[in-house]
């Protein structure tokens, strides 16, 4: 893939929040999971875990911790990915639940993408009540949930979101 490839695809990818029935293939998930694998991450030390969350009652139950959104709900698989702060904070102190956090959200943003490249679709869903969150599956205390990433053979949308110019965000040598 060159340069204009990776931008195309890039651009390609959207939020989906309308999902087939059709649950994901093993082959699928596994995928996935294999693509998050390979994230850099502070120190080597990978401080983030994924739940993934196919039974149906757990993922109602999830979108009613994400104060109802119904594509939580309804997407047939949801990976729920977090920052294991032991893991970091082991070699980093306190600076350590950053860089699980940043770790955690790097594996998310792979996945998000692995999905893509398989022609799945997914939600980054950020709102939620962690602790209905940590409750509902059982999560250790140094264990933050950060993302409810729904996934699924989806219903693209009619209309893609508007982006703001790139320039708005770059600043050189300072602000």
């Amino acid at each position: 893939m060159d340069s204009s490839d990776f931008l195309g695809f890039l651009s390609a990818r959207s939020s989906v929040r309308e999902y087939e029935e059709t649950p994901l293939s093993e082959d699928e998930i596994t995928y996935i999971m294999s693509c998050a694998g390979t994230v850099p991450s502070a120190g080597n030390l990978e401080a983030w875990d994924v739940v993934v969350v196919t039974d149906a009652e757990l993922r109602l139950a999830l979108a009613e911790a994400a104060f109802g959104q119904e594509h939580v709900g309804k997407a047939p698989v949801l990976f729920v990915v977090c920052a294991n702060y032991v893991r970091s904070m082991s070699q980093y102190g306190e600076r350590g639940i950053l860089y699980a956090v940043q770790d955690a959200t790097i594996a998310c943003t792979y996945m998000m993408l692995a999905a893509h490249a398989r022609g799945l679709a997914t939600c980054w869903t950020g709102a939620f009540d962690e602790d209905d969150v940590r409750e509902i599956l059982g999560l250790p205390p140094h264990v933050r949930p950060l993302v409810i990433l729904a996934a699924g053979h989806g219903r693209q949308p009619i209309r893609r979101a508007e982006r703001m110019d790139i320039g708005e965000h770059v600043h050189h040598d300072t602000w």
